[in-house]
């Protein structure tokens, strides 16, 4: 979420909202002057959440919704109601792994090269149309941890541009 705030390149973060009240990034955002609105999803309803999240969203007069960090799956209600206007991060060159646990995976089938991908959110996990994407040899004596460092760094140069390329179309 930091480095989509800090690049912003064709767009403007007029809003950063969270299901986790306490998420390190509401108070980075705040201290940055970007307004924040956050709830607590545990124990709600998913749609009910989400169409509470829905209206802050149209309240701040969010054009774009672009995932960080949001461990959640989101309901149908709520990508019908911003289909095409929702993108998210996946650490994996998608289609390949999808899901969580990316990093052990390519590593436990050997694979010579992970990523990361930007894609349009769907109903299905992990599997709309993917915006861009960016490689990242996997190396002799590579962890899960160490493969996730790397991975995130190119996440952090992927996302904005991506984004931005996203807004302006």
């Amino acid at each position: 979420m930091r480095v989509l705030v800090e690049e912003a390149k064709g767009y403007a973060v007029v809003l950063v909202a969270s299901n986790k009240p306490l998420a390190a990034g509401l108070e980075w955002a705040r201290d940055a002057g970007v307004p924040t609105w956050a709830s607590d999803s545990k124990g709600v309803d998913k749609e009910e959440f989400d169409r509470t999240l829905s209206r802050a969203l149209d309240d701040h007069r969010v054009g774009t919704i672009a995932l960080a960090g949001f461990m959640r799956i989101l309901s149908p209600w709520f990508v019908e109601q911003w289909r095409g206007r929702i993108v998210n991060i996946h650490p994996s060159l998608l289609p390949k792994y999808q899901g969580l646990d990316t990093h052990a995976r390519a590593l436990a089938a050997g694979d010579r090269v992970s990523g990361c991908s930007v894609h349009v959110v769907t109903e299905e996990l992990d599997a709309g149309e993917v915006l861009g994407s960016a490689e990242v040899p996997i190396l002799p004596g590579d962890t899960p941890d160490s493969l996730e460092r790397r991975v995130l760094a190119a996440e952090h140069q992927l996302y904005p541009r991506v984004l931005s390329e996203f807004v302006d179309r």
